[in-house]
């Protein structure tokens, strides 16, 4: 009797143990992880790759055909203007100048003899033509004497032209002998040397390149290419951060100087070239080098930033299930199991702030109003006068980011219907342009000038390169608390990539907002395996929940 007791109880106390692990089993261990605005620096930037290269840089070539007899200058000589840097061999064309020289002295001489001649005709057609009014000699040989005259005038004349072409081919052929001797056109450093003593070059068809002279390289550009999807983002004058493999870890500045208007296209790709001004003081920076740069866009300030993380997550259906709160509306309404690129949830992976959120705040900010009820108007005129302020708040915030054609048109509106725009006003004037912040300390700077042509036209300029708008948009953030997750629709600035403006919304400084949520996995096992051995282990694991991202699990 007393070992079928025994046995009872064991079997109760293994039935009990059992119960108890299926029942805790079913209990999902949610962590929530969360992570805190803060408040610091946003930059938008545009990512680009560019080359390093001189401002000028000049071929000097060969305009003869000739051997290399001298050089005088070899890689990273640093010569002057009119410099001699080579020498072709000259013999061929001082033969030349030689024999051109001759025949202009055989011209010259001929036409000093065809006029002796003709004089001598002259004084002879007038003696004929007094011989002939007295008689003594026939009209015929009157006739005779004026035409000899007249052809050896025009013999003169043929020797005049012929001395003119003598001299332009003894001027040829100077100068072909000048142009043996060949001088640096700049000053600058020899950055190529393309020939060595004793080499041919040919110039019947192209010019022959001799030595690549850059002018100044402590003045350089970086020729960045900018893909046709950033390219309306980028103006001239924005200040941009490169660096190169040289130098790892540190940091190069330079200016958008110039965004050429000539596209690029490979494999239907298509860029635009953006020249960037660097100053090179120190020569560390070499031509040729490969820049990876940031194009500063914006730039704030001391503002407060949410991670894109929190932005990007969206709590699905089997979250509210697990920490046993009610699906809320805009939840419902997305359909699916929530997580990434289902649905509403087209702008999970992608911006943070778009038509999605957009659309999903209307119903939350309906059904948030709707359980405030009477609440709020218990609260009487004190809520309503913070209501107010907040309101007047979020349209100044709103006001800033707006561009000066913006700013006026919203102050002009106001005005049409009545309202006092006098703190606007007063906003407007303290965001008026202002010059922009000096470069780092020590870090020469210079201004991008056309290098040939007149001065450009600024209201040309202008039109093509009107300021960068400012634009801001919608989205959506959860918060946890009291074991609860509570949607904050919010307004969003400019982004980096890891943190975004937060421009309004219910959130301050310190704020936690939700990044993912891990742990669900459990859940979606018990549902799945129904009774299943506790002892085996099941074949879907769990893992990290939807959302996921850095935070503190709670």
């Amino acid at each position: 009797m007393k070992k079928a007791i025994i046995v009872l109880l064991l079997v109760a106390a293994i039935g009990a143990g059992t119960g108890a692990y299926y029942k805790f089993r079913s209990v999902p261990e949610v962590q929530v992880q969360t992570a805190a605005l803060t408040r610091g620096d946003i930059i938008d930037a545009v990512a680009a790759t560019g080359t390093l290269q001189a401002v000028i840089s000049v071929a000097v070539g060969s305009q003869v055909s000739g051997n290399i007899v001298w050089l005088g200058a070899d890689f990273n000589s640093i010569v002057h203007k009119d410099q001699v840097i080579a020498k072709i061999d000259p013999t061929l064309f001082e033969g030349q100048v030689a024999q051109n020289k001759a025949n202009l002295a055989n011209n010259q001489s001929q036409l000093a003899k065809d006029q002796v001649s003709l004089a001598y005709l002259k004084v002879t057609l007038a003696r004929d033509e007094d011989l002939r009014k007295r008689g003594i000699i026939a009209q015929d040989a009157l006739d005779a004497a004026k035409s000899a005259a007249d052809a050896m005038a025009a013999q003169v004349e043929v020797d005049k032209s012929q001395i003119q072409q003598a001299e332009a081919q003894l001027k040829q052929s100077q100068t072909n002998l000048e142009h043996t001797i060949i001088s640096s056109p700049i000053d600058g450093i020899v950055t190529q040397r393309s020939v060595d003593v004793g080499q041919t070059v040919q110039a019947s068809m192209t010019a022959p390149q001799l030595y690549v002279i850059a002018e100044d390289l402590k003045k350089m550009q970086v020729s960045a290419s900018i893909d046709e999807s950033d390219v309306g983002r980028v103006r001239p004058g924005q200040d941009v951060v490169f660096r190169v493999d040289a130098y790892p870890g540190e940091e190069f500045h330079g200016t958008v100087g110039q965004v050429r208007l000539n596209p690029t296209i490979v494999n239907n790709v298509t860029t635009y070239a953006t020249m960037i001004n660097v100053p090179n003081e120190d020569l560390r920076l070499k031509p040729g080098m490969t820049a990876n740069l940031k194009v500063q866009v914006a730039h704030k300030s001391n503002v407060l930033r949410v991670p894109n993380t929190a932005l990007r997550f969206r709590p699905s259906v089997d979250v509210f299930a697990a920490l046993n709160q009610p699906v809320p509306p805009e939840v419902q309404g997305r359909g699916g199991r929530g997580g990434r690129g289902r649905g509403g949830n087209a702008t999970a992976t992608g911006a943070p702030a778009g038509a999605a959120n957009a659309t999903a705040a209307a119903p939350a900010a309906g059904a948030n109003a709707s359980a405030r009820g009477g609440g709020n108007a218990a609260a009487g005129g004190g809520d309503a006068a913070q209501n107010s302020g907040d309101r007047q708040q979020r349209m100044m915030d709103r006001f800033k980011g707006m561009s000066p054609d913006e700013q006026r048109q919203f102050i002009a509106r106001m005005v049409d219907r009545g309202q006092d725009a006098t703190a606007f006003e007063k906003l407007m004037d303290q965001s008026a342009p202002k010059k922009p912040a000096a470069a780092p300390a020590g870090t020469p700077a210079f201004v991008y000038k056309p290098r040939y042509g007149g001065e450009q036209n600024n209201a040309t300029i202008d039109s093509l390169f009107a300021p960068v708008p400012t634009v801001d948009t919608a989205g959506r953030v959860w918060t946890f608390g009291d074991h609860q997750l509570k949607a904050a629709n919010v307004r969003l600035g400019i982004t980096d990539g890891t943190f975004t403006e937060l421009i309004s919304g219910d959130l301050t400084d310190g704020a936690e907002v939700v990044t993912g949520v891990s742990g669900l996995g459990s859940t979606r096992t018990t549902a799945a395996g129904g009774g299943g051995n506790p002892l085996m282990p099941q074949q879907r694991g769990g893992g990290p929940g939807f959302g996921g991202g850095p935070g503190r699990g709670r």
